[in-house]
Order: C-alpha cells, then structure tokens, then sequence
C-alpha cells in the first residue's frame, strides 16, 4: 500500500517543488491513517504541509486507494531525517548522521559521523567521530538518519 501510494504522490509532489521523502499506512478498515512525509530545499512550514495535503487527497481518490474513510496527514520528516536515496546522502553531505546496518561490518553495526558523500554510486562514507574514514555498502544500510546537533 506504502508503495503504491509513493508511486501516485512523488511525481504531483515533485512538479509542486516537494520532496516526498516515505509513506506510511496504519490501522485497517474504515480506520484508516496515511502519513505523507516531505520536504523541500529550504525547510517546511505549515503551509506547505496544507497545500501539499490538497495535492495529495484528490490524488488518492482519484484512484481508489482507500475503499472506505480514511485520514490523510502530512508531515515534516523532522530533524533527525531519515536518509533512503542515493541522492539523501548526496544532498546530505558534511552532516552528522547515525548508520546501522544489517549485519556487523569491521565488527559493529552501527556507525555516526560527519557524512562525506558517495563514493562510486554504492558506497557511502563516514568520518567517524572517532577520526577513522568508514566506507559503508548503500545495500548494507539497515537504517540511516541526521543526528540533529544542538549549537
């Protein structure tokens, strides 16, 4: 369901200037909650949530997506970002971030650091907060997101 409704929103989003970072779906019959969340350069306020709500709606109804009532929300993703796209960590770059991965790589799993972009389309890098360069395969990322560091 997360998919199909990413599939129809991304593009109407995109033309609209956001960025539609991951879909969630809970609760089941006419209890029904799709969470859009987005982005855009620049940050979100309120009313881009709003106006973003009114592209989605017509969107879901317009292909049936839910039979019966359900509730739309649209959200930032926050401050502590989840990172899913080549290009997250791209756009990313020189942030902190938090990396765990599937299975143990250099014996741990898990990995926070300034992130220092991509390497040959597959590979994301990592400074460590110990000092050390960590070259992390983009398959091997179980979970990745900002660290927000207060200033």
């Amino acid at each position: 369901m997360e998919a199909k409704l990413f599939q129809l929103s991304e593009p109407v989003l995109r033309e609209s200037g956001y960025e539609l970072v991951w879909v969630e779906v809970a609760g089941a019959g006419g209890n029904r909650k799709a969470c859009f969340f987005i982005d855009k350069q620049g940050g979100l306020n309120v009313e881009d949530c709003a106006a973003a709500n009114r592209i989605i709606g017509p969107v879901i109804e317009e292909h049936g997506v839910f039979p019966g009532s359900y509730v739309l929300e649209v959200s930032s993703p926050g401050l502590d970002r989840p990172l899913f796209k080549l290009s997250d960590y791209e756009r990313f770059t020189g942030r902190k971030v938090r990396i765990r991965l599937r299975e143990k790589l250099e014996n741990r799993r898990n990995f926070t650091g300034i992130l220092r972009g991509v390497k040959d389309q597959e590979k994301v890098l990592i400074e460590l907060d110990e000092g050390d360069l960590a070259e992390i395969p983009l398959q091997a990322v179980y979970r990745a997101n900002l660290v927000f560091e207060w200033k």
